[in-house]
């Protein structure tokens, strides 16, 4: 009987022994093959992404190794191996929920390096960015709620109360949808944002009659931050359902306008000769669009236009003060009397018992 329970202890401490090495020497392989790809240029992973991913794969091959039934006998822990296990079964699924996560996290990052949202044609970058952005927040919601339905099924306890939930799950599923719609219409409308792109990060647009640039998409709400550094905070819903100003829709470049009110006396030519010469001498002008163009005469004055364009917004709204302020000093020097005037003419009336005016 010694002898028996002799060789039952040894093989216990080989099989224990055995698992211990097989783990240890595999993870060993997955840890070193990560770290190389990661030193060489030619593989996609990036250098920091072993840093990331070895303290959940080192998680994952320890909940492996605890759950060896050689290893419990080894230490006397038979009498725990039921708890080990189900501590073994949730470490695992945190372990392999962080992989995955952080996994998304380094994929986001190998494609959004490629564009560069901060040059001026970042049209495509913003497309990307907006969309993994958005995306990304819908994927973690996603894991998270799935480790965390595997983490509780994995009860016996619990799966039973689940199963016996689920005929009340439709009633329930209404009233939570009731009373939680307008969080859904957010998120869905997130969803909707993130694959139509009506509005994309960076873009510029004019909201409830504010100008600013798109600085926070997520699932139900968008942060607009305002020219003057003030903040907009508006639901993502706000952006399906009413009508707004997106100036970066299609691409950055915008066309610039300047009006000016004169008399009727001004020289269009040597106004439109001055709009061309000051275009050219500024760096703000992409050299497109030069346009000076009378849009509507009234009693009193003249309604002048001038349309310009500039590689953004911001450049567009510097190039229109820089003209304005050049077109109306250029009238004050060269032709005062182009300036708007009030005419007041005064005539003589004959008629008895009349006053001049």
């Amino acid at each position: 009987m010694g002898n028996i329970l002799k060789n039952v202890d040894n093989q216990t401490l080989v099989y224990a022994i055995g698992t211990f090495v097989l783990l240890a020497i595999l993870y060993i392989i997955t840890y070193t093959t990560l770290r190389k790809l990661g030193s060489n240029p030619k593989y996609l992973i990036p250098k920091d992404a072993m840093k990331k991913v070895s303290l959940p794969l080192f998680i994952l091959f320890l909940s492996f190794l605890i759950r060896s039934k050689s290893l419990h006998t080894l230490l006397y822990l038979n009498d725990f191996s039921f708890v080990i296990k189900k501590a073994s079964t949730l470490l695992i699924i945190f372990s392999i929920t962080w992989l995955i996560l952080v996994a998304l996290k380094v994929a986001k990052k190998l494609i959004i390096k490629n564009y560069d949202v901060k040059t001026s044609d970042n049209l495509k970058a913003r497309k990307i960015y907006t969309q993994f952005n958005i995306l990304e927040r819908i994927f973690i919601v996603v894991v998270a709620v799935l480790a965390l339905g595997a983490a509780l099924m994995s009860f016996d306890s619990i799966r039973e109360i689940g199963v016996s939930l689920f005929a009340s799950a439709g009633v329930a599923g209404i009233i939570i949808g009731f009373s939680a719609q307008k969080l859904i219409g957010s998120i869905l409308a997130g969803i909707q944002i993130a694959i139509t792109q009506p509005i994309k990060f960076d873009d510029v647009v004019v909201v409830e009659g504010e100008w600013g640039r798109i600085e926070e998409i997520t699932l139900t709400y968008v942060v607009i931050k305002i020219w003057d550094k003030r903040r907009l905070i508006v639901p993502t819903t706000y952006f399906i359902e009413n009508p707004f100003q997106n100036w970066t829709k299609t691409s950055a470049d915008i066309l610039g306008t300047v009006f000016i009110h004169t008399d009727y006396r001004v020289p269009f030519d040597k106004l439109r000769e001055e709009l061309t010469r000051i275009l050219s001498s500024s760096e703000l002008w992409d050299g497109n669009v030069n346009v000076l163009q009378v849009t509507d005469a009234k009693a009193q004055s003249v309604e002048i236009r001038a349309l310009m364009s500039a590689v953004d917004s911001p450049t567009a709204w510097d190039l229109r003060v820089l003209v304005r302020e050049k077109l109306i000093g250029f009238l004050q020097e060269h032709y005062p009397e182009s300036l708007p005037h009030t005419r007041l003419y005064l005539t003589d009336n004959t008629e008895p018992n009349s006053s001049k005016k």
